[in-house]
């Protein structure tokens, strides 16, 4: 089972973490920190699978990453995970968020916050892998964003008519508003400007 998935820069700054177990706010912050402190001493040319530190379970865990660029992608799993699956989803992950993104970088993981967490629930959910195939992945995320869209055009038309009110040019307030057969008395308002 995945215990955690954590995305780091090469500074220690988490740009996601996605725990399937229950921690204190604290502890997720020290696990990140310990997760960073083992996974970014070690040299490039060695290989990308470690015992986990002892805030997220020690040697009955693994800590399986790969670094690409700037960015550390870590998955905390336990004993029953194959290592190179995991490493296969690493890929996955990555190759998708790349597909998404048009080669994904830092910035991305930041200002997109919701989509990276979209595609990764599309991809394991409570700790179990769901989905490995990167097509589906991605029609599933960009059918999520195409719903996103048309729900923020209906959600953002309050904002819309109050932004198109105040930027009205009318000599003066009006005292009522016809439409149609329905006339509405309009109370009196402090300037919008």
């Amino acid at each position: 089972m995945i215990k955690a998935i954590l995305i780091f820069n090469n500074h220690g700054k988490p740009r996601l973490s996605k725990f399937y177990e229950h921690y204190t706010e604290d502890t997720e912050q020290q696990i990140i920190r310990e997760t960073f402190h083992l996974v970014s001493k070690r040299d490039e040319n060695v290989c990308n699978f470690l015992e986990g530190g002892l805030l997220i379970g020690g040697s009955d865990n693994k800590l399986i990453y790969r670094h690409y660029a700037t960015l550390y992608f870590v998955f905390c799993v336990d004993s029953s995970e194959s290592e190179l699956g995991i490493l296969d989803l690493i890929q996955v992950f990555v190759e998708t968020l790349d597909k998404c993104f048009e080669n994904v970088c830092e910035l991305d993981l930041i200002f997109h916050m919701d989509k990276v967490h979209n595609i990764l629930a599309e991809m394991v959910m409570g700790g179990m892998v769901l989905e490995t195939n990167m097509s589906e992945i991605i029609t599933q995320a960009e059918a999520q964003s195409k719903m996103e869209k048309s729900e923020a055009g209906i959600a953002g038309a309050p904002a819309r008519a109050v932004s198109a009110v105040k930027n009205m040019n009318l000599p003066e307030m009006p005292k009522n508003i016809n439409i149609g057969d329905i006339s509405i008395k309009v109370p009196n308002l402090p300037s919008f400007k």
